[in-house]
């Protein structure tokens, strides 16, 4: 049985087709480009692939409850012109297959649990720091939704005592995505983060934010793991600085086997940046009739 799997990113896209044990057999990727043109390219590349369900991680916000009727739309996303976009509406009438959707951070989640490092476990965070920051969530073996998703980028810092940077989020200035995210990096210090690598009061500063988040999680979701993935989180020297700032934060307060193994519990990504798509074919799967 195919799969079907679409990584829907705000400058990029990618497509697979795979089978239910995971194992990619073809996949493409192209720029994000207007609604229409990309849903072209998306029904090009699965044309005759005869795939029995698809699945989709897809940037937000966008509509996840069933019941509602727009059910499967982009929503209010800085993207003007995928604003209220029948993304599941438009493939499912020409595909004519069961279709999955779930946010890209979900899905991500979702394939560290299936296949990577967050496998076995049943409360699992997954966080991407890069151009934003998001996060994807599983709760007792389940993605977290809610009234729309977790926005878990936006929980309000308090600013290091030494940082005087205001915020890159137009939104809300001290937030974790408008003080840690790429942007927030380069706008405070001038350069991208891979250019800052021999800095340490960037990464200081940085592990800082992370670590207060992470706290934040873990005080309010208690999870199994803590997975890092995104651009930000390709610097490795940030590892060991944010498990120290979570034990000096924690404060022995909490107890527990996996407190006691950061370096087990606070990881990087394990799936070789295939998390999201690989994520995005367990959505398939699990959209599909045929695999109950």
């Amino acid at each position: 049985m195919i799969y079907g799997a679409i990584e829907a990113g705000g400058t990029k896209m990618v497509c697979a087709i795979g089978t239910a044990d995971g194992n990619i057999l073809e996949q493409i990727s192209f720029p994000t480009k207007d609604p229409t043109e990309t849903t072209q390219q998306f029904l090009e590349f699965f044309q005759n692939k005869n795939i029995s369900a698809l699945g989709i991680g897809s940037f937000g916000p966008v509509d996840l409850k069933t019941e509602s009727p727009t059910y499967g739309y982009i929503l209010n996303t800085p993207k003007l012109s995928w604003r209220h976009f029948d993304f599941v509406g438009a493939l499912q009438r020409e595909l004519m297959v069961p279709i999955g959707i779930d946010t890209d951070v979900n899905a991500a989640c979702l394939g560290e649990m299936t296949y990577g490092c967050g496998k076995g476990l049943k409360n699992v965070i997954y966080i991407t720091i890069g151009t934003g920051i998001g996060a994807g969530i599983a709760i007792d073996g389940n993605l977290l939704h809610g009234m729309l998703h977790p926005e878990a980028g936006h929980i309000l810092l308090t600013p290091h005592p030494e940082d005087f940077y205001p915020g890159i989020c137009p939104y809300h200035k001290c937030c974790f995505e408008g003080m840690a995210s790429g942007p927030a990096i380069e706008e405070r210090w001038g350069e991208k983060a891979a250019d800052l690598q021999e800095h340490t009061k960037v990464w200081e500063i940085e592990s800082y934010y992370i670590a207060k988040a992470l706290v934040n999680y873990i005080m309010v979701l208690s999870p199994e793991i803590i997975i890092l993935g995104g651009g930000v989180m390709k610097q490795k020297q940030l590892f060991p600085l944010i498990r120290s700032q979570v034990t000096r934060l924690i404060n022995g307060y909490l107890h527990t086997k996996e407190l006691n193994d950061l370096d087990n519990y606070i990881v990087p990504n394990s799936l070789n940046d295939k998390q999201g798509i690989l994520g995005a074919l367990e959505l398939a799967k699990r959209a599909s009739p045929l695999s109950l």
